[in-house]
């Protein structure tokens, strides 16, 4: 992952009568930045989870041919 500098979107807030903030209003830019980072994150993630559980490692391509013969089971 590249180092950047943090990156803080433009925001705006909806409020209630109250003035309580109910919302977020993000520029598209900045809503489709902070999904690419969530799914950077969640990646990240799986792979720990996966590398920490100790079960057998398959390849990419066995992986794929396994799902594959699953579907056409089912």
């Amino acid at each position: 992952m590249p180092a950047e500098a943090t990156r803080l979107p433009d925001r705006r807030y909806l409020t209630d009568g109250q003035g309580n903030r109910t919302a977020v209003v993000l520029a598209v830019e900045d809503y489709n930045h902070l999904i690419e980072e969530l799914e950077e994150l969640e990646a990240i993630r799986a792979y720990d989870e996966a590398k920490a559980s100790g079960e057998e490692r398959i390849s990419f391509e066995q992986a794929f041919e396994e799902i594959e013969q699953a579907r056409h089971t089912e």
